[in-house]
């Protein structure tokens, strides 16, 4: 089990919860290295790479949306996986409904949204995929509180994340 300080964890809640529960994606990269291979995923586990996959989606959305978020190669790490259920499933219900409608829009226009863009095609992603724009919106309007909750469902879950030593 990867294994998290308890020093860290305080300090990081005074900052934020975008901060504490960066104290455990940081160490999840850690352990997975910059490659995020079949071989070294299995080295966590179902909760934490949901946790993970939420940090790696706030990111790329909250600084690119999710044209960014697809072409830096995410796309498939988190709508072919769980990741939208698993959200419903921590208490996070409207944002697991989000999901859901992007993934409609990915599953339909996977191949051209993959597809290796120059950087005027990639800027011009953001005209072609303005179904997006909603989903970014609302994302970015609820953010701070879909971090909270999900903070407080890792606070309240501690031993499914890391072992705190």
């Amino acid at each position: 089990m990867i294994q998290i300080k308890d020093s860290d964890l305080r300090a990081a809640v005074l900052k934020g919860m975008d901060e504490f529960i960066q104290v455990f994606t940081d160490a999840y990269k850690g352990v997975l290295g910059e490659d995020f291979s079949a071989e070294n995923m299995r080295l966590l586990t179902g909760e934490q790479h949901t946790l993970l996959a939420y940090s790696i989606f706030r990111e790329e959305v909250m600084e690119g949306g999710f044209c960014q978020l697809v072409q830096n190669g995410y796309g498939a790490y988190i709508f072919d996986n769980p990741f939208a259920k698993a959200m419903r499933l921590w208490g996070a219900v409207d944002f697991s409904k989000l999901l859901y409608k992007a993934k409609k829009i990915y599953d339909d226009y996977r191949e051209d949204l993959e597809r290796e863009r120059t950087d005027e095609e990639f800027m011009a992603m953001y005209e072609t995929y303005e179904a997006f724009d909603d989903l970014e919106e609302e994302y970015l309007e609820k953010e701070e509180s879909i971090t909270a909750l999900l903070a407080e469902y890792v606070d309240n879950h501690l031993t499914l994340f890391a072992e705190i030593i």
